[in-house]
C-alpha cells in the first residue's frame, strides 16, 4: 500500500492506524468535530466491538455491504436514523403490532401506522420544513405519532410540548425556540418570522426543559444520540420486542422517548397508549391489554396503592419503572403490597438521558440508592459530591453536571443527596435545600417534601410536606436528623403537594401554600 495515499474515513474515524500522517495529524484526524455532537462511534459500544463503528454493527442499516464498498463511503451516508430503522422495522413485519389506542380500542400495525403518518406529511409543502424546528403539542396517542413521524419524513426537528397549555401559551413557546411552525389539535399552523437558529446536521428532536425563567428550554439531539439512550435503557431493564409497554408519561418527555419512543421505533417495542391517566382506568387497561412494562411516575404508583383493585388487574406488570421525580420508600412499599409488583428505581436527566436504574427493586423499596449506573454511563465525581456524567447520548463533546449532589454506596449504586443551586444562608451559613427535603422524606409517614426560602423571614426557612403528621411531630423526627438551624422554621403539612404536567413538584404553588398558616 501506497502510505501517502489518503486512507478511507470510515478508518480514520474507527480508529484504525492512520498510514502516512505524523502522530500530530493522526491525532488530529481522529479527534470529532464539535459541529457533530456525540457521534455512534465514540460510544462504549465501539469499545465493547473492538472499534467497529456503530453502523456497521451486525443488523445495522449497511451493516451487509462489503468492507471495500463500505470504506469508499462517506460514513455519514451510513448513519442509522430513527427514521430508517423504523423503515426497516415496517419492511420486515408490516403487520406487527405498533400502537394500541386505548381510548377507541383500535389496534395499528406498522404498515398502518407508516401510512397515516405519510398521509400526515403530505400536507406539508416540498422541503419547506427540512431542518426547520416544529413546537408539537399533541396529547399521547395516534395523533401524536402521525405528527412525530410525519415531521421526521418532512426533515423537520420536531419539539414536543405540553397539549395542555393554552394555544397562546404555546405560540409563545414555539418563538421563543424558534419554531416555524406548531402541530396542535390535529392541525400544522405555519408561524411567521420563526427566527433563525442553528442545530447540527444530525439533529433529530429537541428536548424542552422546565425553564428557570418559565420559558422552556431547548435540548437538540442526534438521531444517534437518541438511538444510544433508547439501546442502553432497553438493555439494562431487559426491555424487547416482545413486550407492551403501557404509555401514560408523556411521549415527548425524555423520559417517554428514551423508554416509549425509540424502543418502538428502533426495536419494534408496541405500546397502549393509555385511555386516562386515572388509577381505576389504568388498572382496566392492564386487564384488557396485558401490557408488561410500565413506566411511571411516583404520583401514579401512590394513585394506584391507595386504589382498591381487582385480583390480579396489575399481575401482567413483569417491570414497574418510576422516574421524574423522587419516589420515597413509603410509596414503593404501599404499591408492593397493594399488587405485589416491586418498583424499580430510575435516575436520568434530559441532557443525559438515562443514568442508574435499580435492576431487583431493592435500593428503591428501602430507599438507599436510586441504582447503579448504566455499564455504558461513567460518573466523574468531583469536589463537594457533585458528579460529571458521560456517556454516548450526552449532548455535545465531554461530559454534562446534573444538578444533584451525590456519591457511590458500598453496594456501586447512586445515592443522591440534594440539588445544587439552592441554598440559602441562615446566620451567615449555608444550607442547601435539597439536604432538608433528603431528610424530610427518610421520615417515615412523609410522601413528598419541598423547602424552600421563608415567605417573609429572610434568614429562615419554610416546607411544604405531604404527611398526615403534623407539624409538630415532623420538627420532632427532624430533630433526630438536622442540626437545629437546620430545621424550617416553619412547616406546612398538606394532603398533597400541587404538581406540574411533568409529575414534578410545582414550587410556585408549593410556596403560595407556605403562607398559609403554620401546622
Amino acid at each position: 500500500m501506497n502510505p501517502r495515499l489518503p486512507l478511507a474515513p470510515s478508518a480514520l474515524l474507527c480508529g484504525q492506524p492512520c498510514l502516512g500522517l505524523s502522530r500530530h495529524r493522526r491525532r488530529a484526524s481522529l479527534r470529532p468535530k464539535p459541529s457533530l455532537g456525540v457521534l455512534p462511534w465514540q460510544s462504549a459500544a465501539c469499545e465493547r466491538s473492538n472499534l467497529i463503528p456503530y453502523h456497521l454493527q451486525p443488523g445495522a442499516i449497511g451493516a451487509d455491504l462489503p468492507p471495500t464498498s463500505v470504506a469508499s463511503v462517506t460514513p455519514t451516508l451510513h448513519l442509522p436514523t430513527l427514521l430508517s430503522h423504523w423503515e426497516e422495522l415496517v419492511r420486515a413485519e408490516p403487520a406487527a403490532l405498533a400502537v394500541i389506542d386505548g381510548a377507541s380500542g383500535r389496534r395499528w400495525t406498522r404498515a398502518e401506522l407508516d401510512a397515516a403518518a405519510t398521509a400526515w406529511r403530505q400536507q406539508i409543502p416540498g422541503n419547506s420544513l427540512a431542518r426547520r424546528r416544529v413546537l408539537l403539542t399533541e396529547p399521547n396517542g395516534i395523533g401524536w405519532w402521525q405528527a412525530f413521524l410525519g415531521l421526521l419524513r418532512a426533515g423537520a426537528i420536531p419539539a414536543a410540548g405540553d397539549p395542555t397549555e393554552p394555544l397562546a401559551t404555546q405560540r409563545t413557546v414555539a418563538t421563543a425556540i424558534g419554531a416555524a411552525a406548531l402541530g396542535h389539535d390535529g392541525q400544522l399552523e405555519l408561524l411567521p418570522d420563526p427566527r433563525p437558529t442553528r442545530s447540527p446536521r444530525e439533529a433529530c428532536l429537541i428536548k424542552l426543559t422546565s425553564g428557570s425563567t418559565g420559558t422552556p428550554k431547548a435540548l437538540v439531539f442526534t438521531h444517534a444520540q437518541m438511538i444510544a439512550d433508547g439501546r442502553q435503557v432497553c438493555a439494562a431493564m431487559g426491555i424487547t420486542p416482545g413486550d407492551l409497554n403501557l404509555a401514560v408519561i408523556p411521549l415527548g418527555h425524555s423520559y417517554g422517548l428514551g423508554n416509549l419512543v425509540v424502543p418502538l421505533l428502533v426495536q419494534g417495542t408496541p405500546m397502549v397508549c393509555a385511555a386516562s391517566p386515572l388509577p381505576s382506568a389504568l388498572a382496566e387497561d392492564c386487564a384488557r391489554w396485558q401490557p408488561t412494562v410500565f413506566p411511571a411516575v411516583p404520583t401514579l404508583l401512590r394513585a394506584l396503592a391507595r386504589t382498591e383493585l381487582r385480583p390480579g388487574q396489575l399481575d401482567c406488570l413483569r417491570l414497574v419503572i418510576s422516574a421524574g421525580a423522587p419516589l420515597t420508600p413509603e410509596i414503593a412499599a404501599a404499591f408492593l403490597a397493594r399488587t405485589g409488583r416491586r418498583v424499580h428505581g430510575f435516575y436520568g436527566s434530559s441532557e443525559t438521558g438515562g443514568i442508574s436504574f435499580d435492576a431487583d427493586g431493592e435500593a428503591t423499596l428501602t430507599g438507599r440508592s436510586v441504582g447503579r449506573p448504566f455499564p455504558s454511563v461513567r460518573l466523574h465525581f468531583r469536589r463537594g459530591r457533585r458528579f460529571a456524567v458521560s456517556s454516548a447520548a450526552v449532548r455535545g463533546l465531554g461530559r454534562f453536571s446534573p444538578p444533584d449532589y451525590g456519591t457511590l454506596n458500598a453496594h456501586g449504586e447512586l445515592v443522591l443527596q440534594g440539588r445544587s443551586g439552592r441554598t440559602v444562608k441562615i446566620g451567615g451559613r449555608r444550607l442547601s435545600l435539597g439536604e432538608v427535603e433528603t431528610a424530610l422524606l427518610a421520615l417515615p409517614g412523609v410522601r413528598a417534601a419541598c423547602a424552600l426560602p421563608h415567605p417573609s423571614r429572610v434568614d429562615h426557612v419554610a416546607a411544604v410536606v405531604e404527611t398526615d403528621l403534623s407539624g409538630a411531630e415532623l420538627r420532632a423526627a427532624l430533630a433526630l436528623r438536622l442540626a437545629g438551624w437546620k430545621i424550617p422554621d416553619r412547616l406546612v403539612a398538606v394532603p398533597q403537594l400541587p404538581l406540574t404536567a411533568r409529575g414534578k413538584i410545582d414550587r410556585a404553588r408549593a410556596a403560595a401554600l407556605a403562607i398559609s398558616e403554620q401546622r
